[in-house]
């Protein structure tokens, strides 16, 4: 029996506030949050629930993690923000830990996830100009549909998804869409002389959790070599651990030219982002072509460290791997018409439900939060599931079964 009860007066206050004087550009789940600690939340009237979405994989070393904290904390008594108009004593030992962590020469500090990987695309852009010499203004970036790269103008421009584009041209021109999982026509696309860069992101998330063929990501970098074409990854979601390696591209020990990192580099505290390259790329941008007013700043750099520390030192990646892979099997044992196909690497995973009304996936995660978990729907009939990566076995298997009782929801609807 579907056991979805009303919002408490408290909670109640509080959605009412952000109804009457916020945006209303999302669509929250019915909860209001007010504490956090590793896998876990609390709203408002003290329930507690298992985080299943990671603050979009923002949170990978769960919530308020004391050594994140930590540095944090001692970061923001003594300098915050210099501007790059100065050095400050942290940002380059940022810079030296991160471009060692991954193997790069050089790094290129933002905030957001969207802003880096529009860094991506203008050093993509100006590569192809300073060092292919493709013709002036003719670079071209191929894409793939249904991609997910954020929601700036520049990135909508190359997006398949209506809600994101309607209503907000003209759009930025210079991109070609392909089918994502698809070499054939990556390597068609490839073949145009004006191709400076492929963007994708090596595990589609926002689209449902689609992960490629195994051979994509070995294929994509031959295809790029051999076309003299930068292969830029979007590890905004897929990467730092979620899906049981340092980077997705990792499974397959492909390096691309720009790795994009957001999200879980600052351990989900404040914004940080970074774009990742080396010198034949990042130092085609010269002083004044590109820049953050916030970007490296001296809080962000301590913090970031801080968050990769803790990936490494707790073996996030590791533990990813593991609880992923009995997640699946466990949800694979539930015997439910309702989920249509499972999919994920790591810990990012998702469901399809099959069912005929078109609002089951979010009548599905009201039921979840009912049960002590909160999920969320993406593109109506999929439901991502992403918890911090310290997860352990108990805590899957307790949440699954809660997947599996709410479930029963459906057959009332």
């Amino acid at each position: 029996m579907n056991t979805i009860t009303q919002a408490s007066a408290n909670t109640q206050y509080f959605i009412d506030l952000e109804t009457k004087y916020g945006a209303h550009n999302y669509h929250p789940l019915p909860v209001v949050l007010k504490k956090a600690s590793g896998v876990f939340f609390w709203d408002v009237d003290d329930k507690r629930y298992y985080d299943f979405l990671s603050g979009y994989s923002a949170v990978n070393q769960g919530h308020c993690h004391p050594t994140i904290l930590a540095a944090m904390m001692e970061q923001a008594q003594t300098l915050t923000l210099t501007s790059r108009a100065f050095y400050n004593n942290q940002l380059g030992e940022y810079e030296k830990y991160i471009t060692d962590y991954f193997g790069y020469d050089k790094v290129l500090p933002m905030n957001t996830g969207v802003e880096a990987v529009e860094t991506a695309l203008k050093l993509s852009r100006k590569w192809a100009y300073e060092v292919k010499k493709i013709e002036h203004n003719k670079a071209k970036i191929i894409v793939c549909s249904q991609n997910f790269h954020g929601r700036t103008l520049g990135v909508i421009s190359y997006s398949t998804d209506p809600t994101a584009k309607n209503n907000y041209g003209p759009f930025l021109p210079g991109f070609e869409i392909i089918p994502f999982n698809d070499l054939p026509a990556l390597e068609k696309a490839l073949q145009d002389k004006n191709t400076a860069a492929f963007l994708f992101e090596p595990i589609q998330g926002e689209a449902g959790v689609v992960v490629p063929d195994k051979g994509y990501y070995t294929g994509v970098r031959q295809l790029c070599t051999e076309y003299q074409v930068l292969m830029v990854a979007d590890e905004i979601q897929s990467g730092l651990c979620r899906t049981g390696t340092t980077l997705a591209c990792d499974a397959e020990n492909v390096r691309p030219d720009i790795v994009i990192l957001g999200k879980a580099l600052s351990g989900g505290v404040i914004p940080i982002s970074a774009v990742l390259a080396d010198d034949e790329i990042m130092l085609t941008i010269q002083p004044g072509e590109h820049g953050s007013t916030y970007g490296g700043n001296p809080l962000s750099c301590k913090i970031a460290i801080a968050a990769l520390s803790v990936l490494k030192d707790e073996k996030m990646a590791e533990n990813a791997a593991a609880m992923g892979q009995l997640f699946r099997e466990e949800l694979a044992k539930i015997n439910s018409p309702f989920i249509e196909t499972i999919r994920g690497r790591g810990l990012l995973n998702a469901i399809v439900i099959n069912h005929p009304d078109e609002d089951a996936a979010w009548k599905l995660c009201l039921e979840l939060k009912e049960n002590g978990l909160l999920a969320k729907p993406t593109h109506g009939d999929k439901i991502r599931f992403a918890p911090p990566l310290l997860i352990n076995k108990e805590q899957i298997i307790e949440c699954v079964k809660i997947i599996e009782n709410s479930l029963q929801c459906l057959h009332d609807i």
